[in-house]
């Protein structure tokens, strides 16, 4: 099993689902879907996603994405988390490279996600990421703040690749 600071990265499974729940609602940041959503999405998206174990096989980060079916070549983050204890080890960039490397094997040669202005971490994430793989990396609004029923922030499109 991996230890403390090399956690295993690999393809999620429904198992997981209760556990991702869980660090997507500790982390205080993430849009919480449902439990039920999670189970859904690594029955499937595994495929898309990937998964860090800590040492004990739990859970400790994951990623959950999907291709654009219009755009097969494109791989879609849909949320980003790393358990709070093991924050600031480059674990969520480590499953961004894992992911990446996985689909483009499949030919995904851009990623797609969305960050909300003001979340630095995940502007910084995706900066490095698109910075250690050469690639361009656009910005422009995806969804206006307008667009939402509750207040939320507007969602602002960051587009990388080609990935080399």
């Amino acid at each position: 099993m991996a230890t403390q600071t090399e956690p295993l990265i690999e393809t999620p499974g429904i198992q997981d689902g209760a556990a991702v729940w869980r660090i997507a609602r500790d982390s205080r940041v993430l849009d919480l879907n449902s439990p039920y959503s999670y189970l859904l999405w690594f029955r499937d998206f595994a495929r898309t996603s990937a998964v860090a174990r800590g040492e004990r096989g739990t859970p400790v980060g994951f990623v959950t994405g999907y291709l654009r079916p219009d755009r097969p070549g494109t791989l879609v983050v849909w949320q980003v988390a790393v358990d709070g204890a093991h924050r600031g080890r480059g674990l969520a960039g480590a499953m961004l490279d894992h992911l990446a490397a996985r689909q483009a094997a499949r030919g995904v040669r851009y990623l797609e996600t969305t960050v909300t202005p003001g979340n630095t971490a995940s502007d910084r994430l995706f900066t490095v990421f698109a910075r250690r793989h050469g690639a361009a990396l656009e910005r422009q609004v995806l969804f206006d703040a307008g667009l939402f029923p509750d207040g939320h922030d507007p969602e602002v499109l960051y587009r990388v690749g080609p990935l080399s």
